[in-house]
């Protein structure tokens, strides 16, 4: 840094400040925790020395920590010292080191000013197409007629040819997964799902009392004979799976592995809940499974993943209109209706092509962000897809995935364990959200941390005193 740190570990670059000089101190600190040159969880001198080596009283140095802390820049710990402080904000922003949380596995941001504008300006028009009512009055409980033939049509290139009458607007994918099983099974019956599955599908089951039964997997997902084995044992209500893009392990099930569990589900009268929320992420996409089997799979569209988390809308797409008309009352039940504004937004876009568009800049984004977690994790055991955004790490034998994930919150990164997804026993893995961190440089340092500590052994990092 072109600084005479005269063996301290940070030594500010004062100049010519001009103001008080403890501001000046403190206005480094957050230049230099900005520009990447003071991480998250760094140790910052002791007062003493830092006043010693800038020749300044140690009141200055003692004023200018106190003012960083007022910021929230760093923080002190008792015995230890002071040390720049850790902080994530949430839904994968980034901390002032520029490492990210990796554990939420959001559709990356893309780089695209016009795009972005049309998306805005498209809301905005909706006032010269509804009119008041949408705003001021109930809308029916499944979605407006409107609203749910653009959901058919937004389906149709995977699903083919599905009547409106069979689509459901539904106030996310996790509002359809509830107002599904609601309907499937009860209080202390059972389902099955991958052994490794969403964590909102156990969440739900837990809070209505029915059980999850984990199925076998290998790479490519759910294990057909697994499946049967468990249809024979258990007789569950239901199959819950996610089999394009698998969260966590990215998998996709081949086609004929599809029509094996199609073929058995009918054969022991088990209904399919097809959560697909990236679906619409793969440019040619497998068959899903109610293109395979629409009289017997509950068919999840959510556009968190392909379009907007903000919108909170899914499309269910259920075997008949019949069966459409129970799930409308579990959602009128539980959530009243999905938001209207929010499937007149998701509409419009559909279109006016929009949605098209903003599906086009996120895969074009997820690749870039997938090239570059292969070249930085190249050494790293990992699953994953150039069509996703999400990478499965398996950590190496000298990592737990409780050591490891406690390592990376120390320098700012909060990734996903294997324990929010696993029914049975957890493997030492860990999912990585590419998605999450807003610019490919917070991408980049992040996975050069991860890589870094991959190549350390544990123990290495570990001081008792």
């Amino acid at each position: 840094m072109g600084r005479d740190r005269g063996g301290l570990s940070w030594v500010p670059a004062l100049g010519r400040a001009s103001g008080p000089l403890y501001l000046a101190i403190a206005d480094e600190i957050a230049a230099d925790i900005a520009a990447g040159r003071l991480p998250a969880a760094t140790r910052l001198p002791p007062q003493r020395a830092l006043a010693a080596a800038l020749g300044i009283d140690f009141t200055t140095v003692s004023r200018a920590y106190n003012e960083a802390r007022r910021r929230g820049l760093i923080e002190g710990r008792v015995g230890q010292g002071t040390y720049v402080k850790v902080r994530l904000r949430g839904a994968g922003g980034s901390s002032p080191g520029g490492l990210v949380d990796m554990s939420m596995n959001l559709p990356p941001l893309f780089d695209d000013a016009a795009l972005a504008e049309r998306m805005w300006r498209d809301i905005a028009d909706l006032q010269h197409e509804r009119d008041l009512a949408l705003l001021m009055r109930y809308q029916p409980v499944g979605g407006a007629r409107q609203d749910r033939a653009a959901g058919a049509a937004w389906l149709k290139p995977r699903l083919g040819e599905v009547s409106p009458e069979r689509v459901l607007v539904c106030p996310g994918a996790q509002g359809a997964l509830l107002a599904t099983l609601g309907v499937l099974a009860t209080k202390g019956e059972r389902i099955c799902a991958e052994a490794l599955t969403y964590p909102g599908l156990r969440s739900l089951a837990a809070h209505l009392g029915i059980e999850v039964l984990g199925v076998a997997m290998d790479e490519k997902g759910i294990l057909p004979e697994a499946f049967e084995a468990a249809c024979l044992k258990h007789r569950p209500k239901a199959l819950y799976c996610n089999p394009t893009l698998h969260n966590p392990t990215t998998a996709t099930l081949p086609l004929k592995r599809r029509e094996a569990i199609v073929a058995i589900a009918r054969r022991h009268g088990v209904a399919i809940i097809e959560d697909d929320a990236y679906g619409a992420l793969p440019a040619t996409p497998v068959p899903p499974l109610a293109s395979l089997a629409p009289d017997l799979v509950y068919h999840v569209a959510g556009l968190a993943k392909c379009l907007s988390p903000a919108l909170r809308i899914a499309y269910l797409a259920v075997p008949d209109s019949a069966t459409a008309v129970r799930l409308e009352s579990v959602i009128r039940a539980t959530a009243g209706m999905a938001s209207p504004l929010s499937a007149a937004i998701a509409t419009r876009w559909f279109e006016e092509g929009t949605a098209q568009a903003v599906l086009a800049a996120i895969r074009s984004e997820a690749r870039r962000r997938q090239q570059m977690a292969a070249d930085r994790l190249s050494r790293a055991d990992v699953s994953t897809d150039q069509e996703s955004f999400h990478v499965w790490l398996r950590l190496p034998p000298h990592w737990s995935r409780g050591e490891f994930t406690a390592r990376l919150r120390a320098v700012g990164i909060s990734v996903v364990a294997s324990d929010a997804f696993a029914l049975s026993e957890p493997p030492e893995a860990v999912r990585l959200g590419l998605g999450a961190p807003e610019t490919e440089t917070e991408l980049q340092r992040s996975l050069d941390a991860i890589s870094d500590l991959l190549a350390k052994p544990s123990a290495a990092l570990n001081l008792v005193v």
